[in-house]
């Protein structure tokens, strides 16, 4: 029905809304509970799926008795003279898993240098090079590690590296570090002033070009198509690190 007011026309209706059923109101009710149902489970599975920092506190390797060694294949040694076990890690500066290992193991791994219990080689790789906004940080972070290693202090490398991969580790495709900025962590790390000089020149950036491609040739050489980073290996056998105990078993 159309009624006059005011020279407008308005529009009345007769029609009434019906009620909800109490049908309709259960099966409503019983799909919110679901879904919360799902919500919640989810949260849980989430939580035990991200695995939780081993050793959280304890921080870099710090005894004064663990050493580093740059060796001649550029790959570097950090741990005490007589440690019992070796492993090579395979690493890319860039790379978001090699970060979250070093996040989650890095600690548990420095507590173990520390007692003398293992040694780490790291076998440092640039295939992200592209994947940075400079398109070379990966060569020249690998660079600024092996001048940190060539300052021969393992505490001081321990915690280059440390930061390197964790808070101070930049995202793919953003923005990354020039050689100051590396330097300026090593000079936090304690570096020496000449392991500075070293990083600000990019002095050793070519023959770390050189040792990454070769690093990773051999990584390659020993996983075929399914070589990435992080891969560690205890001698030629691939250490499976989603096991949250694998730094354990090879201390025990």
């Amino acid at each position: 029905m159309l009624r006059q007011s005011g020279g407008v026309s308005e529009s009345r209706s007769n029609y009434t809304p019906r009620p909800m059923s109490s049908k309709t109101t259960y099966a409503l009710g019983a799909v919110a509970l679901a879904l919360i149902a799902v919500i919640v489970i989810a949260a849980i599975n989430w939580g035990h799926d991200e695995p939780s920092v081993r050793n959280d506190g304890y921080g870099s390797a710090h005894d004064p008795g663990v050493r580093v060694l740059l060796e001649p294949d550029g790959s570097i040694l950090l741990g005490k003279p007589n440690a019992p076990k070796t492993v090579d890690f395979y690493e890319d500066p860039i790379c978001p898993a090699c970060g979250n290992l070093e996040r989650i193991a890095g600690q548990e791994i420095a507590q173990r240098i520390d007692e003398g219990k293992l040694a780490v080689r790291y076998r440092l790789v640039n295939f992200l090079d592209n994947r940075s906004r400079s398109k070379d940080y990966s060569t020249r972070a690998v660079a600024a590690n092996q001048c940190v290693a060539e300052g021969g202090s393992g505490p001081v490398y321990s915690k280059f590296h440390t930061e390197l991969f964790t808070t101070k580790r930049p995202s793919e495709g953003g923005a990354d570090l020039d050689n100051a900025e590396l330097a300026a962590i090593a000079r936090v790390a304690g570096a020496a002033e000449s392991v500075l000089q070293c990083i600000s020149t990019g002095a050793r950036v070519e023959a770390a070009r050189t040792d990454a491609t070769a690093a990773m040739t051999a990584l390659e050489a020993a996983l075929g198509k399914s070589a990435g980073t992080p891969s560690v290996f205890d001698g030629k056998s691939k250490i499976d690190i989603s096991n949250e105990d694998w730094v354990d078993a090879l201390t025990r």
